[in-house]
């Protein structure tokens, strides 16, 4: 007859050690997989906002990036972003230029969609709309959450494609065109994926969508 051996007190102690050791590497794991964990998605039908047709809701991989849009402090450029947003052309295009914690940068309609994404000439692209002026009169103060449209090294270059502060740079005020400031869900931004040795990113997170919270 096989006698069944009883586990001593250490083996039992050694046993539920392993176990919780097991729980915290897959529990460890999961969180490392999943970048968006902490981050708290705003939905923006429960917010209550004053001026509900300068509300633009940016859908990115960790969420909603919710943005009021000053179009007193720059009337054209709002016009411009304000009917790329409603026409839909924002959707699927590649946040391709990612500096960590600085900011981040998509827009390009010409070669940053997912479907027709071009590595070699990214951040090169146009709108087919044709370029504006640069609206450098207001005073801004470039703020973390800032958006603003991006241009060429020459001004009056502005077209589609606009960049969000992730930190203050003064250093752009009068320089750059100010379109709105991010009011929800920076930590969205936080979260896109970036590469330490180059500003570009290859494999890139994209806009999901990107809307008017009203038409």
């Amino acid at each position: 007859m096989i006698k069944k051996l009883k586990q001593t007190t250490s083996e039992k102690i050694l046993l539920v050690f392993v176990i919780i050791l097991a729980l915290i590497f897959f529990g460890s794991f999961a969180i490392i997989k999943n970048k968006c964990l902490f981050v708290k998605n705003y939905d923006p039908k429960k917010i209550n906002f004053i001026n509900l047709e300068n509300i633009a809701v940016l859908n990115a991989y960790c969420g909603n990036v919710i943005i009021e849009l000053y179009p007193n402090v720059s009337p054209n450029s709002v016009k411009r972003f304000k009917m790329l947003i409603k026409s839909g052309e924002y959707n699927n295009v590649a946040f391709h230029r990612v500096i960590k914690n600085v900011l981040v940068q998509s827009g390009d309609l010409e070669f940053g969609k997912k479907n027709n994404l071009n590595y070699t000439y990214i951040g090169t692209g146009k709108s087919g709309y044709g370029t504006i002026n640069s609206e450098l009169e207001n005073k801004f103060h470039f703020k973390k959450g800032t958006v603003a449209l991006a241009r060429t090294d020459q001004k009056n270059t502005e077209d589609s494609q606009f960049f969000i502060l992730l930190q203050d740079a003064p250093l752009f005020e009068g320089e750059y065109t100010p379109v709105g400031k991010v009011i929800y869900g920076l930590e969205v931004l936080k979260k896109i994926k970036y590469n330490d040795k180059t500003e570009y990113v290859l494999r890139p997170d994209f806009i999901n969508y990107f809307e008017m919270l009203v038409n």
